[in-house]
């Protein structure tokens, strides 16, 4: 096994309670810690945490919306990830969702591709020191050097759901960051990324009560499954006619019975689920199939996330 990643902060643990458990990770053959950033803790200050109580680390967002900062707020708040970790943050972007940008920020989300693109051609140049005069397509810059240039290249990773952003992360980025896909479905998504680095964000619900993973797993599906840029990746991975029910029971407004209609073949095939042992053979597989950087995402089962959490690890 190569890298391997875990999503933090827990669900319901309390930041600075994962000093232990991150100090482990290491030894127990986890590479990576990635954050998210929806409606809980921020993207970077969890992981200036980390870098502090892990020496060995990487350090991900996963990811940053390219609205919802100033271009140069979030180079500026790179660089500094990059400085406390001693060089291992990875800044990962992406356009986010209308919901986090426009109902709870306040931004407009339009030409999300263009606004990302933008925001990676800025960050390229801004984080390698050049002073930034340029009037992009979604954005102008004017006379924006960074002080504190990192002493080490940032790499940038691209959110990517499908192809025009895949290639647009194996042209000018580091690599892509994808999420909600199966196994299976991982050679689709290389073959358009080519040799980058693909880290997936694989959702794992360790616990052998299968009819209570696949209710959460439903709710989970239809909530983030409705949302445009899901709906049509999964279009393009070939589940819409499976997912057509769902789509619309939610345009129609029934929110709950929507879930209802998520199929056991679609929740097994995109939330993992079984005992320990078994939810790490089943996120080997992601690896097998081509993800470089699996990054799991623990989901609440009731029992302790911070020994749900050692138990994933791939050492353990």
């Amino acid at each position: 096994m190569g890298r391997w990643g875990i999503t933090l902060p827990l669900t319901g643990v309390p930041v600075l309670e994962h000093r232990e458990l991150v100090a482990e990770l290491a030894d127990l053959g986890c590479t990576d810690v990635w954050s998210a950033e929806t409606s809980g803790t921020d993207a970077f200050t969890p992981l200036a945490l980390a870098a502090q109580w892990s020496g060995s680390l990487r350090l991900g967002t996963a990811i940053a919306p390219v609205y919802t900062r100033g271009p140069a707020t979030m180079a500026m708040t790179a660089a500094t990830l990059a400085e406390v970790s001693g060089g291992r943050f990875v800044l990962g972007i992406g356009s986010s969702s209308p919901a986090i940008v426009r109902r709870w920020n306040g931004v407009e989300f339009t030409e999300p591709f263009k606004r990302t693109r933008d925001t990676l051609r800025f960050l390229k140049a801004a984080l390698a020191g050049e002073k930034v005069d340029h009037e992009y397509e979604t954005f102008s810059v004017r006379g924006f050097r960074l002080e504190r240039v990192p002493q080490q290249p940032v790499p940038i990773m691209l959110a990517a759901l499908r192809p025009g952003m895949l290639r647009l992360a194996a042209r000018e980025a580091d690599g892509a960051i994808t999420n909600w896909l199966g196994a299976d479905d991982v050679p689709r998504v290389r073959a358009e990324l080519g040799r980058a680095e693909l880290a997936a964000r694989i959702f794992v619900c360790p616990t052998e009560d299968a009819d209570a993973a696949r209710a959460l797993g439903r709710m989970l599906i239809s909530t983030y499954l409705t949302v445009p840029a899901y709906a049509a990746f999964h279009d393009w991975l070939g589940r819409g006619e499976a997912l057509r029910p769902m789509h619309e029971a939610w345009a129609a407004g029934d929110r709950r019975g929507a879930g209802a209609l998520v199929p056991d073949e679609v929740v097994d095939e995109l939330v993992v689920h079984g005992s320990l042992p078994a939810c790490r053979e089943r996120v080997a597989r992601y690896v097998a199939n081509g993800v470089d950087t699996p990054i799991v995402a623990l989901l609440p089962t009731g029992a302790d996330p911070l020994e749900l959490a050692r138990g994933l690890a791939p050492g353990a």
